[in-house]
């Protein structure tokens, strides 16, 4: 779709290790992305999220740090895979398909591209990040624990930076300003940050009940990603041109 996206699927880490390489990996696509792909502005969300959370975890404060590097971590290698077998052709989950077959449409907002990711990474990925999570480090996802506790502690970061999200990408792809009157801000006002993660975080607690049926498993997340996958094309509905 884009002429660097060879160069783009070549800088993509299949499984990252450390914070450190997922940040490295996101500034390479953000500097690698040209303003009009929709992919670069869900990325830049993304790197600033980074950012914020390994400034987080590292400046203490929380029961687990580990499990929350760790689960940076996992979440990160979930849009890594789905974006590289994009642009490798492969299959991927219909909700991440949307946004990545649509990076080219200037009649779509940045701020849409990037709450379609948001919206794809969070409802989707985050339930099997978490599961992925507790299993490489010997805990459980579930309810009042320490881990769930620092959890819910970085909503208030992330609900910040979403809200600046909101007022700086609130342009066209192209930059160029929307019309004073759309069904953006509605669009916009209906998706909560916080209730995104309670709710993949309870997916996860059933995700994790079923990691020992794969068939039933695999069809939950099939589910997931029908009720996602709707979300993302709300999301990306085209905005109409003022008339002025």
């Amino acid at each position: 779709m884009f002429p660097y996206d060879p160069a783009l699927a070549a800088a993509v880490p299949a499984a990252p290790q450390s914070i450190p390489e997922v940040l490295q990996a996101m500034r390479t696509v953000d500097a690698t992305c040209w303003d009009d792909d929709g992919l670069k502005w869900f990325n830049w969300l993304y790197l600033h999220v980074t950012n914020a959370v390994d400034a987080r975890i590292s400046g203490g404060g929380f029961a687990d740090p580990a499990w929350l590097a760790e689960l940076d971590v996992q979440f990160a290698r979930l849009y890594f895979n789905a974006l590289g077998n994009a642009l490798a052709g492969l299959p991927c989950p219909g909700c991440w398909q949307i946004l990545f077959s649509g990076r080219n449409r200037p009649q779509v907002a940045r701020i849409q591209f990037a709450l379609a990711g948001i919206n794809a990474h969070i409802n989707h990925d985050l339930p099997e990040a978490i599961a992925a999570t507790c299993q490489a480090r010997a805990t459980v996802p579930q309810h009042g624990t320490a881990q769930y506790n620092d959890y819910t502690a970085l909503n208030t970061t992330l609900d910040s930076l979403i809200e600046t999200a909101k007022r700086t990408l609130f342009v066209r792809l192209l930059g160029d300003p929307l019309p004073p009157v759309s069904h953006l801000e509605d669009t916009l006002a209906a998706w909560n940050v916080q209730a995104a993660r309670e709710k993949a975080w309870i997916n996860a607690e059933l995700l994790w009940h079923l990691r020992g049926s794969p068939a039933l498993a695999a069809g939950f997340m099939d589910s997931v990603d029908g009720l996602t996958t709707v979300a993302g094309k709300t999301l990306l509905v085209s905005v109409p041109q003022w008339a002025g």
